[in-house]
């Protein structure tokens, strides 16, 4: 496989990674962010928001900050998250991930983002503004 030379940038702002109990109604606050994710499986309710919008109704973690790659990219290209999370994991970052149909997001926690980028920067990905 050809390495995937990618491009990202930095979402604004710092978020929250919830958790609820899967029964409940998806509640007001998980959508009250511009960027937010909802995921309900038969063990939780996940919902990723920006931090002042998580609810203390929710098992939660703040401080995430938010690394968006550039798609789209089509569904057949393979090892697109592993061109990012294989630096990562070498410089011993945790991260958080999302899909969506266009692309990818990584959730860092905020004060890891510097280094973060540096181990992106040094697998040859670029930031843009």
């Amino acid at each position: 496989m050809a390495a995937h030379r990618l491009k990202y940038s930095v979402l604004p702002g710092r978020f929250a990674v919830c958790r609820l109990d899967p029964t409940v109604t998806i509640p007001e606050w998980a959508s009250a962010s511009k960027f937010f994710s909802i995921t309900r499986t038969a063990d939780e309710l996940s919902v990723v928001c920006d931090e002042n919008c998580a609810s203390n109704e929710a098992q939660s973690e703040g401080g995430w900050a938010c690394i968006q790659l550039q798609g789209p990219f089509p569904f057949q290209m393979t090892g697109v998250l592993a061109a990012i999370l294989n630096p990562l994991a070498a410089a011993g970052i945790g991260i958080f991930a999302l899909s969506t149909f266009n692309t990818d997001y990584i959730l860092v926690k905020a004060n890891a983002l510097s280094a973060a980028e540096r181990a992106l920067q040094l697998a040859s990905h670029k930031k843009i503004d």
